[in-house]
């Protein structure tokens, strides 16, 4: 490494300027990506899809590969929102974002009393100065049986839970949630009522507004 290198290095290095998850090259003294945005695998706009199967009551990757009845997760961006998508009607929804195990950036959502039983989550978290993304979560599909029709109707809700989440894991994701536009392109829209919301990038918030153009004269 030549001296110049050198001194570029421990400039960056004095300075604070890298990210936890960036380094230099001694020899070519170029600051490059060796952490969690390289790992991850992130189509921009397009996670990968977890479902909830509420009729069923078990989750799945995509509608077919079948994960089981329950689905555990560290949260990396949410949002909490009044909308009408994918052909359902206006509903309550909760979209949580979160790293699977196969490191891919993946999304699932929740709605009715599914999205309930999260604020029920958020309330202890928040008295405790923590939020979702502190914690691992683990989902659990409940039975549920309405007697007022006939025959009896059966559905499922998500019931959750949560642990402490391995406190440099979590740095390491919440640097990443922050630097990476995550956000689901099919479920965006210019008109949901978001109630609250975490490291979620929303491009119709993000749209930097063309100047307008000065008549001539």
């Amino acid at each position: 490494m030549n001296t110049q290198n050198k001194s570029q290095i421990e400039t960056i290095q004095s300075a604070n300027l890298l990210n936890p998850q960036e380094k230099i090259n001694e020899l070519t003294g170029e600051v490059v990506n060796s952490g969690a945005a390289r790992r991850y695998k992130y189509l921009e706009g397009h996670p990968r899809q977890y479902r909830f199967d509420a009729k069923e009551g078990v989750f799945n990757i995509n509608g077919n590969e079948k994960v089981g009845r329950t689905l555990t997760f560290q949260p990396i961006a949410w949002r909490i929102f009044t909308d009408n998508i994918l052909n359902m009607g206006t509903k309550n929804w909760a979209e949580l974002f979160f790293i699977d195990e196969k490191n891919c950036v993946s999304a699932i959502l929740f709605h009715g009393y599914s999205v309930d039983n999260i604020f029920r989550l958020i309330e202890p978290l928040y008295y405790d100065d923590l939020t979702l993304a502190d914690v691992v979560i683990t989902a659990v599909a409940e039975k549920k049986e309405n007697n007022k029709i006939q025959p009896k109707g059966v559905y499922y809700i998500a019931n959750f839970s949560y642990k402490m989440a391995d406190v440099e894991k979590t740095k390491e994701l919440k640097q990443f949630a922050q630097e990476a536009k995550v956000f689901r392109q099919e479920t965006l829209t210019d008109i949901a009522n978001i109630k609250t919301a975490m490291n979620y990038y929303n491009p119709f918030v993000n749209l930097v507004d063309e100047p307008a153009l000065l008549p001539a004269g």
